[in-house]
């Protein structure tokens, strides 16, 4: 069976690698976006089974994207990812699967991309 394939979309250059070396021990092939241009390229290019996305990034924000790719395919499995709570309530952030709270630890985020990827 091959690895199910994750595009993580975050500005933070060390919340980023931590998020990809997590997602690769766990077994997963993992794609990185440092911004919202880069992602929506990469996600013309290749099919991923899930998308992580940070909401504050500089140019597109992340509820964007994650509209733009529902536009691209309308059953992607989106998760927002960030270290704002109150976004939770922004309507926009419905385009998402799910709604994990940024941390180190990445526990939750496993948790969820687990639950949503084998759905």
């Amino acid at each position: 069976m091959s690895k199910k394939r994750i595009l993580v979309v975050e500005d933070e250059d060390n919340m980023r690698l931590l998020i990809t070396e997590e997602l690769e021990e766990s077994g997963y092939e993992v794609d990185e976006a440092r911004n919202g241009q880069e992602a929506l390229e990469k996600f013309r290019s290749k099919d991923y089974d899930l998308v992580t996305v940070d909401i504050e990034m500089p140019g597109m924000n992340g509820l964007e994207v994650a509209g733009k790719i529902r536009e691209m395919k309308k059953d992607a499995k989106i998760i927002i990812l960030t270290a704002y709570s109150h976004y939770k309530s922004d309507l926009a952030s419905w385009a998402a699967d799910a709604y994990v709270v940024k941390s180190s630890d990445l526990t939750e985020l496993k948790d969820t991309i687990a639950k949503i990827i084998n759905m």
